[in-house]
């Protein structure tokens, strides 16, 4: 394999692991935005005095809040720096 097409084919792997964090991101955003209501119908039509469905509404919401940072980037220009600085090196030493 030369080094276009292995230079094409981490390029795959990088978008298409992109996609997929991508993809699970949306994935637990609609399921909370589907689950979320049910909860607070089943809360209404059981006792509605104690609004417990505020628990997992706050809880899974953080969840949601910490996967967007992880999956839309705090910190990642830095492993993305990170990553080029020690490809670079890597090219240096070799030749």
């Amino acid at each position: 394999m030369d080094q276009e097409q292995k230079n094409t084919s981490e390029e795959y792997n990088r978008a298409r692991a992109r996609v997929t964090e991508l993809k699970a991101f949306y994935s637990n955003v609609a399921a909370y935005c589907l689950i979320i209501p049910f909860l607070i119908f089943i809360n209404y039509m059981t006792y509605w005095d104690y609004k417990w469905f505020w628990y997992p509404m706050a809880g899974w919401g953080l969840g949601i809040i910490i996967h967007g940072m992880v999956t839309y980037g705090f910190g990642s220009d830095w492993e993305k720096r990170k990553i080029e600085q020690i490809i670079e090196e890597e090219k240096h030493k070799k030749s």
